[in-house]
């Protein structure tokens, strides 16, 4: 599959596959809208949004996705490895992302369309609407508000759209800037809650004409409310340094996905000369497994060299006494974007990384940190960097919007 014009040409079944953040779904509907307005009858089209914690080629995902019987799959924003065909039957398959990436790392069979190796790299949603939009005159006006959307919620809505960045002033004509920055976070927040209803936020996404259709919507009020809460409860943790002072460990425990939220927070607010990696690690949300996000804080950007989160995590992993740590660690170690990396990692194996670097590695629940206006208890290392802050609903709904980060599969 070359195009996306060439799935609508042939009027077969066609299975949109896009990740479950606002850069993946606003990519997914930008292709779906395409398709319908270059003719494709919208009753072949589908959409699939992968399970908790699974990815393209596990066997859950594989079956559910030859249920679908397509004639064209694409896949945007998941990341992409070398690895067997997205399904054993018959299929032509693209994929749109903008992760970490070899030229290889893709399903075979597949094209691979990326922007990881051209800065300023392309988000997901802006790399689909540029193939996208002048396939039809109506993509511009129906999906700008989309690719924004997107772009804002992995980039942050501080990105300024210049050269080579497409020019969007007709796109922030018609739809104010709050009101596509708050979209972002609203969409964002279903796959943050427990119950991970990301087939609903999808079905709200397609079904919506604008940015205020989400802003308005009950069920994604309702999410965001849930990760306001969530974030109150588990958010507050004193944070534990490596031996080498680079990376800063934080530790929760919670069933929902705050832990980019939180770890873009903490990149805000903790600082010294030698720290280059916060590392949120939570440990309750999937069983048996280790859920992390890490960003570059803001203390260590335009650093030369710049700081690079995979090769620091995977530097420190090689460290260790018994080699084949790197391998234990699994394949959703060290993975993402050089500033914001993610991934999974089983418990046996992070507590053994947790070792290697020099973070006391204990087997209880994280404590809460003490009231910010006291000082926080601790070594004179967390006393010099911590800094932590009561949090209003207000507050923390704004954290939402901060998700941002490109992504990984978490």
């Amino acid at each position: 599959m070359g195009h996306p014009s060439q799935s609508a040409a042939a009027g077969k079944r066609t299975l949109i596959v896009p990740d479950k953040d606002a850069d993946g779904l606003a990519a997914g509907a930008i292709i779906r809208k395409t398709l319908i307005l270059l003719g494709l009858d919208p009753k072949l089209i589908s959409g699939y949004t992968m399970n908790k914690n699974s990815f393209l080629n596990y066997k859950d995902s594989r079956t559910n996705m030859e249920a679908y019987k397509p004639s064209y799959i694409i896949v945007l924003d998941q990341g992409s490895w070398k690895s067997e065909p997205i399904i054993d039957s018959s299929h032509r398959a693209l994929v749109i992302d903008h992760h970490l990436a070899e030229n290889d790392d893709h399903p075979e069979g597949a094209i691979l369309v990326t922007a990881n190796k051209c800065p300023p790299i392309a988000t997901s949603s802006l790399l689909t609407y540029l193939i996208c939009r002048d396939l039809q005159e109506g993509v511009e006006e129906a999906c700008g508000w989309l690719c924004v959307m997107g772009t804002h919620g992995d980039l942050g809505n501080a990105i300024r759209w210049r050269l080579p960045f497409p020019n969007m002033e007709a796109t922030f004509k018609t739809h104010t800037r709050r009101s596509i920055n708050s979209s972002a976070m609203f969409i964002n927040a279903p796959r943050r809650t427990a119950a991970y209803d990301v087939p609903r936020a999808w079905k709200t996404l397609i079904e919506a004409s604008s940015p205020r259709d989400l802003v308005k919507n009950r069920f994604l009020k309702e999410a965001r409310a849930q990760v306001i809460f969530e974030m109150k409860r588990a958010g507050r943790v004193v944070p534990k340094f490596s031996a080498d002072k680079k990376i800063a460990v934080i530790r929760i425990n919670s069933k929902a996905q705050i832990h980019a939220v939180i770890a873009t927070r903490q990149a805000r607010e903790l600082f010294s000369r030698e720290l280059q990696v916060v590392m949120v690690a939570n440990e309750g949300y999937a069983r048996g497994v280790v859920n992390y996000s890490c960003r570059v804080p803001t203390c260590a950007r335009g650093r030369d060299p710049p700081v690079n989160i995979p090769e620091i995590l995977v530097q420190a992993a090689d460290r260790a006494d018994d080699k084949t740590l790197r391998e234990r660690l699994g394949p959703r170690f060290a993975v993402g974007h050089k500033n914001a990396s993610g991934g999974m990692i089983p418990q046996a194996e992070f507590e053994e990384f947790l070792e290697v670097i020099g973070v006391e590695s204990v087997n209880k629940k994280p404590s809460p940190s003490p009231s910010p206006k006291k000082s926080p208890k601790g070594s004179a290392n967390q006393d010099q960097f911590n800094k932590m802050e009561r949090y209003s609903t207000d507050a923390a709904g704004n954290l939402c919007t901060q998700a941002l980060a490109p992504r990984p599969a978490n």
